[in-house]
């Protein structure tokens, strides 16, 4: 057997911890623990966390923008252009026609009664120049005048009492238009010859003056 199989074991010593060391251990660990939740709460209510509880008391001024300038450099330009035109006078207006009387109106107007007359009655042509040479003298148409009396009515009528122009109802032997007219010299206008032929005397001196003129009248224009 060797020296060092022969020489005996040491002898081991195990030391029980005291209860103070193990107080001491138990404050460190609170005291991590305490500054580890420090760190999580500052963590979490660091600077850029707000805080439920916090409240603005203040009040909001109004804001009005000022205006915007817009400044241009250039000035727009636009194009016109129409197509070519021409002027059309108008046609002149038609000229006016005077209308002319028919030929027997003794007014000068182409007015006529609504009917015309139709009596029954039989014309005497010589007896009503007869009544007419003797009403004609009263007045101072004799001679020439008489005898351009004669003329105008013979153009007019025939000196037939009953004559009618169907055309425009002038009647008689003034052929007076319209022959109602006549009933100023008598009601018997429609079958007296000397009823006619004062109206047609009266007639002749209030437009024409003498039965000279109201021939040549009736010559240049067809009607009295």
């Amino acid at each position: 057997m060797s020296a060092r199989a022969a020489a005996a074991p040491a002898p081991v010593t195990t030391r029980r911890p005291s209860r103070r060391s193990t107080a001491q251990r138990v404050g460190l660990q609170v005291v991590g623990l305490s500054a580890v939740a420090a760190c999580a709460f500052v963590f979490v209510s660091g600077p850029n966390t707000v805080a439920s509880a916090t409240q603005f008391q203040g009040t909001f001024a109004d804001y009005t923008p000022d205006g915007q300038v817009i400044a241009v450099d250039s000035a727009a330009g636009a194009s016109v252009s129409r197509d070519a035109y021409s002027v059309v006078a108008p046609p002149p207006p038609p000229p006016v026609v005077a209308s002319t009387p028919t030929t027997g109106s003794s007014s000068g107007s182409a007015s006529s009664d609504s009917s015309c007359p139709t009596p029954d009655v039989t014309a005497d042509p010589e007896g009503a120049k007869a009544i007419a040479l003797e009403l004609a003298a009263a007045r101072g148409w004799t001679g020439a005048q008489y005898d351009a009396l004669v003329a105008l009515w013979s153009r007019e009528s025939g000196w037939r009492l009953n004559a009618l122009n169907k055309s425009s109802c002038a009647y008689g032997i003034p052929q007076a238009l319209p022959g109602s007219k006549m009933a100023s010299a008598g009601a018997d206008w429609q079958t007296n010859p000397a009823t006619q032929i004062t109206w047609g005397l009266n007639y002749i001196a209030g437009a024409y003056g003498d039965p000279i003129s109201a021939l040549a009248h009736s010559d240049a224009s067809g009607w009295y």
